[in-house]
């Protein structure tokens, strides 16, 4: 059909209004919970969005569901300054560019971590105010980044014991709020599931990073003892104790850890992470790092809890279809036997010294010394007028941490010198004896339990092996169990093995894709981050 030079120029002016009637092209927005630290920076540049946006919607969450709403509890105190920080480095943006992927990225820490212009307390009335003089060397080193502070967050009263604080009280999972966020870093876990910031430090001394991770769904990692400096974190047993990044995904968690790694001339442990720490752990994030990959699964910690083994089985078929070979593991029944008595003879004789040192820069008025910590307690056993509670299962600690005698004592010095250095023999020996790049385990061998029954579980735990080995575990959502409550899977390696970790974790995430949004803390109106 020919058209007449009428009909070809209506029919050129029609295409011509079509096509500038037309939309742009249309963005593409994220869910902010889904969002990742690359995602954030894409918007950064493309103009859609600032670091003042970003705060903004994250307060806005907590103002929504830790207080009102679910009631999750995890924040203790909010940072004043946090809007007018992230206002100044939105400016330093435009007018020097982006420190580090981190810059003006909103982050909560466990309230272990000493803050120079917050409180930092352990989750205790004993500790009520307390204002450090200086930060913590990991949250400089945020701060150096260009992260922002976002909120202080409680924790397991002086990391130990269960989900709960005499300051902070009972925090709450997002995922269902009748069930515990774990401890000790329960409010990180909770906070960061709950999305009421982009990530999250907590402190791990016997899984106390880990279990918090399996219970809210979320990402986290326990890195080999030395790679990260433990300056300016209050204590709980130092032959342990390390931090470590909480996150939604695992390559916050890879961003994350480059910006905190770096010896420090204050933390002697940290001198032996020279020659194996990195700065930038992103190169890890390998999408087929499954592939090939011999994988040892620990058989001892199955067969406690049908919906945990339905999942880790499920895991494994899809590590299996990504190209791994999955090799079943067992460790000697004497060391499954015998850890956590060797755990425990280190833990609580470290206890009191270190907190006395610890308590040493406080000012006059606060405790020093753990005999003062548990006196003060005993007088104690009645909610304040500022709404604090007893901790009675923590404080009873204190009793049998003062009971449990000193570092120089044979018992413990026995441990030290002889079955922690057996242990980790034993593990390396499981790995190379079977060519293994990790071991997989149930972080938890039962799934999780309701606020009134936590700590009530028999079954094993595997998750201290690598605390006293020093060995790094990292975890990534597997699934979730018959009452909708999430299922983590870790993954163990040897010393300073975190890249081979984080590979192999991001290949399991991307196949597996497993976490979820908490049903309690949905979606707010406009959160999304656009995308050009």
């Amino acid at each position: 059909m020919t058209l007449t030079r009428g009909a070809s120029a209506r029919a050129l002016a029609i295409a011509f209004a079509l096509l500038v009637a037309a939309p742009a092209k249309a963005q593409r927005a994220i869910e902010l919970d889904a969002a990742t630290i690359i995602e954030l920076n894409a918007a950064f540049d493309a103009g859609t969005l600032s670091s003042v946006q970003l705060v903004t919607r994250y307060l806005a969450r907590i103002a929504a569901y830790d207080r009102q709403g679910p009631s999750i509890h995890a924040v203790l105190r909010l940072n004043p300054r946090a809007l007018e920080t992230a206002r100044a480095l939105d400016a330093e943006r435009k007018a020097t560019g982006k420190r580090s992927p981190l810059h003006g990225v909103p982050i909560v820490l466990k309230d272990n971590f000493d803050t120079r212009e917050l409180p930092t307390t352990g989750g205790s009335v004993l500790l009520d105010g307390y204002v450090p003089s200086r930060d913590a060397v990991l949250v400089q080193r945020l701060r150096n980044a260009g992260a922002i502070v976002l909120a202080k967050v409680n924790m397991s009263e002086f990391a130990s014991s269960g989900a709960y604080s005499s300051l902070g009280g009972q925090s709450l999972n997002p995922h269902h709020t009748d069930f515990s966020p774990g401890g000790s870093s329960g409010g990180t876990g909770a906070a960061i599931a709950a999305a009421f910031a982009q990530f999250g430090l907590g402190t791990d001394t016997g899984g106390s990073i880990r279990g918090p991770a399996t219970v809210n769904g979320i990402v986290a990692l326990k890195p080999t003892h030395g790679l990260l400096s433990r300056t300016g974190i209050i204590p709980l047993a130092l032959s342990f104790d390390t931090g470590g990044p909480m996150a939604r995904s695992v390559t916050d968690l890879a961003i994350a850890l480059g910006a905190l790694t770096g010896v420090d001339a204050a933390d002697t442990a940290t001198r032996r992470s020279e020659g194996h720490a990195e700065r930038d752990y992103t190169k890890y994030l390998q999408p087929n790092a499954l592939k090939g990959a011999r994988i040892g699964i620990a058989r001892d910690y199955m067969g406690f809890d049908t919906d945990v083994d339905w999942v880790v089985e499920s895991s494994l078929h899809a590590m299996r279809n990504a190209g791994a070979t999955i090799v079943d593991v067992r460790f000697p029944k004497w060391m499954l036997e015998a850890k956590d008595a060797w755990y425990t003879a280190i833990r609580f004789p470290e206890f009191a010294p270190q907190i006395a040192e610890y308590l040493r820069d406080t000012p006059a008025g606060y405790p020093k010394t753990l005999a003062d910590m548990l006196e003060r307690t005993r007088e104690m056993s009645s909610i304040s007028a500022k709404g604090s509670a007893p901790n009675a299962s923590r404080w009873a600690k204190f009793v049998n941490e003062l009971a449990s005698g000193s570092t120089d004592d044979y018992r413990y010095r026995a441990v030290r010198d002889h079955a922690l250095p057996m242990m980790r023999d034993v593990v390396n020996g499981v790995i190379a004896s079977q060519q293994l790049d990790a071991i997989v385990y149930p972080t938890q061998s039962m799934k999780p339990e309701r606020i009134e029954r936590e700590g009530s579980s028999t079954a094993p735990d595997a998750m201290n092996i690598a605390n006293l080995t020093g060995f790094p575990d990292l975890i990534v959502p597997a699934g979730f169990s018959d009452n909708r409550m999430p299922i983590g899977i870790s993954f163990l390696g040897g010393a300073w093995s975190e890249p081979k970790l984080i590979a192999l974790g991001f290949s399991f995430e991307q196949i597996t894709r497993a976490r979820r949004r908490p049903v309690t803390t949905p979606a707010l109106p406009g959160e999304a981050v656009v995308l050009k």
